[in-house]
């Protein structure tokens, strides 16, 4: 007798032991995440790239994505529209006056005047016999002098000739006129009275460009340039009331999903929190228990986050937010402990009644580590991190679970209250599975049902259908994006080559194809670098054509000094002034280190490196892509040209999201088997009991979504893990029995309802949530664990006699 109490002080002294030493862990935690937060000021990658595949990275082409997004969005466009042109600038300084007061947040773009824009074409004029049009060229080759001739006297006589660039000596045949106008062509937008402006549907409008200067998707930057922007907004009403303001930027957007993930958090968790803590005061009559198990989950959080900030030097967005969600299995291994606490005879410790559970608990831990385990061989970077995020999390939860609980908790602390006799005496209640008659027809119609509703079941990876903006923003972005044509962002040709002249030959016979879809009204237009620095070769094509079809001795100059009665000698000088050497060749460089080339740097990557060596690179961009169906034409316009790529970065992510999808759908099947065959070590012939109520929970889910027309998502497929976790565990505690049989089952089923619950509050409620993926990932897990906590009992241990 006396060896057994020295025996259980040595286990109390070292549980004691045990516990001080994982505070001093918890406790280097709760230090290293403080530094990483808060003095590091560190931030999770949001690189949609870096969850690819190394082999399937594209360095040039990150960076070529890089170039595109960053510009776009730190940018806020501003459209300010009224009945007439003084009314619209009115608003516009009213509006700007607002903004000027906060440069360190948001800041003016400066506007362009008409001789800006005349002295940054000075390159480009010093150049112009090498710049043609395609019209240009054409009629270069078919029309004959006297076409020419005509077109000099009407820029010479004619007031309604358009605008004339310098003198009349300097461009007799409105050549570098009429590029300079091709070149307009690909924005609306014009400089007047120190404003940008557009006019669309006869209605003028002034574009402010807005820089931010900290990032769009800080929460601090959406809670400060929000304001300012309705601030500014109501400034510019003031003036004119009917005034039209349009906003665009992904500021707005991000603003909007904080915003509305914020409300919805806020409703939603304060109501499950309240669900969670009303269900554990009635079961246990005291909150410690709900403030252990979240402590459980929080050191699971931290040390998770900083064992893979250690391992891998970052952690990126979506592992927190899958891997914080995956940990949250973790509540049951303290939910088994305090309900088996409550449910065990008083003579009992905890440290004898933790021994008890331990199998039960260890299989839990190890049953989840396999499925998350089984994401570590995937090929994708992503799914690796999650994983090992995962398996870390629950670890150091189910540590706490197992060192802690058993020294903060003893038989005198919890008590059985009448709620918790009550719920474990329904388990009576529920049928048991039984090879009869009733249960060969459930099978029946349940398989009929689910075929039927897999038959209909759909995917749907596309990344737009996980947002929803407002209406307003998205009107807005609408109408903005008609009203100035602008190029997209997202989709865009990639040109590569071993130099910046195989670059521009490339772009060039792309445009040639982008010329044709143009004229079919597929896209509205494009933006490349050769339009404004045509290849060397070209440059001398063009400058050959324009010597031989109007400086030639039998070329228009000659037939027009005729038709002006000047001699030779004007001839000579007319032929002096346009053959005079410039001060520099026309290259990309030499455009880019001049005003003009503004608006137009995104487009030139120049040189980058690779992994086969140094590369040259450019973009072309894309304006007037109205409808997705026609992507497919676009992509098809860079077949078969050398070094050009068609790069679709919403097909991009959405394809990621796609591989991920069925990934985790293998390591989820693959799971199953795993679980099984672990269980199958200890429960033999039993062990489908554990694992068939999550299945049929997944097959019922998979079924609706058919029945409801939903589309299978990432977000469900990774609801179905955590079904898989949770069910498994409910399963297991189902099957572990104590000497005391019955009294084991009351407190079993106890254990599963007090999970199932808090889950379903903790998760389910998500399914209320009007944000795609929340919703997806929280209508899962409703209908998933409801159907679990349903049938779980149907299969436990007194079942299928």
């Amino acid at each position: 007798m006396s060896n057994r109490s020295d025996n259980r002080l040595d286990w109390q002294v070292w549980s004691r032991r045990l516990a001080l030493v994982w505070a001093m862990v918890v406790a280097l935690l709760v230090a290293h995440n403080v530094y990483l937060w808060g003095v590091q000021k560190i931030a999770p990658d949001t690189d949609i790239m870096a969850l690819l595949p190394a082999q399937q990275r594209d360095p040039v082409l990150q960076q070529a994505f890089t170039h595109m997004v960053d510009a776009a969005q730190q940018r806020v466009i501003v459209l300010i529209g009224a009945n007439d042109w003084q009314q619209a600038k009115a608003a516009a300084n009213a509006y700007s006056a607002v903004i000027a007061k906060h440069a360190d947040v948001l800041s003016l773009g400066s506007p362009i005047t008409d001789q800006d824009q005349t002295q940054a074409l000075t390159l480009a004029q010093q150049n112009h016999l090498s710049l043609l049009t395609a019209t240009q060229k054409k009629a270069l080759r078919e029309q004959p002098a006297s076409h020419w001739v005509e077109t000099a006297l009407q820029q010479l006589y004619s007031p309604f000739s358009g605008p004339k660039l310098g003198a009349w000596q300097d461009d007799p045949f409105g050549i570098f006129s009429g590029w300079v106008q091709a070149r307009a062509q690909e924005t609306p937008v014009r400089p007047r009275d120190g404003h940008l402006f557009v006019e669309y549907q006869g209605r003028p409008y002034v574009l402010l460009m807005m820089t931010l200067q900290h990032s769009a998707y800080s929460m601090a930057t959406q809670q400060t340039v929000l304001p300012l922007l309705t601030q500014a907004s109501s400034a510019a009403k003031q003036v004119n009331p009917l005034a039209e303001v349009i906003s665009a930027g992904v500021v707005l957007h991000a603003g909007a999903a904080s915003s509305q993930a914020s409300s919805e958090m806020s409703t939603i968790g304060i109501g499950s929190l309240i669900g969670v803590i009303l269900l554990m005061w009635l079961t246990f009559g005291s909150l410690r228990p709900i403030a252990l198990i979240v402590f459980s989950i929080i050191v699971g959080c931290l040390g998770a986050f900083s064992l893979c900030w250690l391992i891998f030097g970052k952690v990126h967005l979506l592992t927190l937010v899958f891997g914080a969600s995956l940990i949250g299995i973790a509540q049951d291994y303290g939910i088994y402990f305090l309900c088996s606490r409550v449910g065990a005879d008083k003579s009992l410790n905890s440290l004898q009644l933790l021994r008890q559970l331990m199998p039960g608990l260890s299989l839990t831990l190890t049953a989840a580590l396999i499925g998350y385990i089984g994401l570590v061989l995937t090929p994708f970077p992503g799914l690796r991190q999650m994983a090992i995020f995962s398996v870390i999390g629950l670890s150091f939860a189910w540590l706490t679970v197992v060192f802690c609980f058993p020294v903060l908790i003893q038989a005198s602390t919890l008590k059985s209250s009448r709620f918790a006799n009550w719920f474990g005496a329904t388990r009576r209640h529920w049928p048991l599975c039984r090879v009869n008659r009733a249960t060969f027809i459930t099978l029946i119609l349940f398989a009929v049902l689910v075929v039927t509703g897999l038959s209909r079941l759909q995917v749907n990876d596309d990344i737009r259908s996980l947002q929803t903006p407002p209406k307003k923003l998205l009107d807005d972005q609408i109408k903005l994006s008609k009203i100035l044509d602008a190029p997209t962002p997202v989709q865009f040709y990639l040109v590569r080559g071993v130099t910046e002249e195989v670059v521009l030959q490339r772009e060039e016979a792309l445009t040639q194809r982008l010329d044709e879809l143009i004229a079919k009204h597929i896209i509205s237009g494009y933006q490349a670098m050769s339009n404004w620095t045509p290849s060397l070769r070209t440059q001398s094509a063009n400058r050959a054509l324009v010597e031989h079809g109007l400086l030639s001795e039998d070329g228009a100059l000659n037939s027009l000094a005729k038709q002006l009665g000047e001699d030779a000698s004007w001839v000579d000088a007319m032929r002096k002034r346009a053959l005079a050497v410039p001060e520099k060749t026309l290259t990309p460089d030499n455009f880019l280190s001049t005003p003009a080339a503004e608006p137009l740097r995104h487009l030139w990557l120049g040189k980058l490196q690779s992994e086969n060596g140094s590369t040259y690179a450019s973009i072309v961009a894309l304006r007037g892509i109205d409808s997705y169906a026609n992507l497919p034409l676009l992509k098809q316009s860079a077949e078969h040209l050398d070094g050009v790529q068609w790069v679709d970065k919403v097909s991009e992510i959405s394809s990621v999201l796609g591989h991920y999808r069925q990934y985790m759908g293998w390591v989820l099947f693959a799971a199953y088997v795993a679980i099984y065959l672990l269980l199958f070590t200890r429960y033999r012939f039993a062990a489908w009991r554990v694992v068939i109520s999550p299945m049929l929970a997944s097959l019922t889910v998979l079924a609706l979504l058919g029945w409801l027309s939903q589309p299978l998502q990432l977000f469900h497929v990774l609801a179905l893990m955590l079904i898989l976790g949770l069910g498994v565990d409910y399963g297991i505690f189902l099957q572990e029995q104590g000497e005391d049989r019955h009294r084991a089952a009351k407190f079993a089923w106890l254990t599963v309802g007090l999970s199932a619950f808090s889950a379903l509050l903790s998760f389910g409620l998500l399914a209320l949530s009007g944000t795609p993926p929340l919703h997806a990932f929280g209508f899962t897990m409703l209908v998933g664990i409801a159907v679990v906590w349903l049938i779980a009992p149907c299969f436990g241990p007194d079942g299928l006699k």
